[in-house]
């Protein structure tokens, strides 16, 4: 199985409300970027009673484009997927305005508790402010009018990540779980690769036809990607043991050889990706560090 094969042609059309499937409606935030491409998705799901996907960032022109298209249509659910700061700040302004449900996996939270004197990478991006009005639980089904949404948690990028499913469709919303035009970034202590190498695998126990992410373009062939992406993260764990293998110790110097054909603004994102990568193999007994794993550490093959 080759490595996924990532897709970059794609129209957010900001500010607009593209239809994407029957009852689905997409407006994309003007937030592009390095870790966001374009811009993050909003889905508005339903015809007359609807719930809101992920309402997204703190952008004025964003939150007035999800309102043009809502066009007095009542708002009864805000799902969230996870709470980072490009996809759960709006919830609560819209649900004041709505008087919607706003339903998450729960408080934003580390996926372990930081090491003594670690700090969280992240944390200027982790919507801490955050409160779901119910934490809702793996499996559970959220119903509106005419629509079903089943909560499919799956942490590795975040520890409150979930995916939604609509029930009856073979649709999910995948949000940063999967993505066709990149990788997730898993940056610990925020997210861990360990767990979202076992979120990829429940995914692919599922048998659905369509994801539609929080970034990009949809995945029209779901489980082949996901097992093209579970390829990628093993042929990237092979080249980190390459690497200590062939002398590297630190992160710094496997991220300029293992990542010298990527964009150089995405390298403080590639080290955080292979500190998860490595703090899955010491937790496994296949490398070790002394200390905690960090950014900094010294590695070596055990």
């Amino acid at each position: 199985m080759a490595s996924p094969k990532f897709e970059t042609e794609f129209d957010p059309a900001h500010g607009l409300a593209v239809p994407v499937a029957p009852g689905i409606q997409r407006v994309t935030a003007p937030n592009a970027g390095p870790l966001t491409f374009h811009g993050t998705n909003s889905y508005i799901v339903g015809n007359d009673s609807v719930a809101v996907i992920d309402p997204g960032p703190e952008i004025e022109s964003h939150y007035q484009a999800l309102k043009s298209a809502l066009d007095g249509r009542k708002v009864s659910h805000i799902m969230v997927s996870h709470t980072h700061k490009d996809h759960s700040p709006l919830a609560r302004r819209l649900a004041t305005d709505t008087g919607a449900t706003i339903i998450a996996e729960g408080k934003h939270r580390p996926a372990r508790p930081l090491y003594t004197g670690e700090i969280n990478p992240l944390q200027e991006s982790s919507d801490t402010d955050f409160e779901p009005d119910i934490a809702a639980s793996d499996g559970q089904i959220i119903e509106g009018d005419g629509w079903s949404l089943r909560m499919i948690k799956t942490p590795g990028h975040a520890a409150n990540h979930a995916a939604f499913a609509l029930e009856g469709s073979g649709i999910v919303f995948s949000a940063d779980h999967v993505m066709v035009w990149a990788t997730s970034i898993v940056a610990p202590p925020d997210g861990s690769m360990s767990d979202y190498m076992a979120s990829l695998d429940k995914m692919l126990e599922r048998d659905d036809r369509l994801y539609l992410p929080g970034h990009g373009g949809p995945v029209t062939d779901p489980a082949k990607f996901v097992r093209a992406l579970r390829t990628h993260r093993k042929m990237r764990e092979a080249a980190v043991l390459d690497r200590l293998q062939k002398g590297d110790r630190k992160i710094a110097d496997m991220v300029e050889v293992i990542y010298r054909d990527t964009d150089p603004r995405l390298h403080k994102a590639a080290a955080l990706s292979l500190l998860a990568h490595l703090e899955d193999l010491v937790g496994r007994g296949d490398v070790e560090t002394d200390g905690a794993p960090s950014i900094d550490g010294v590695y070596r093959l055990k």
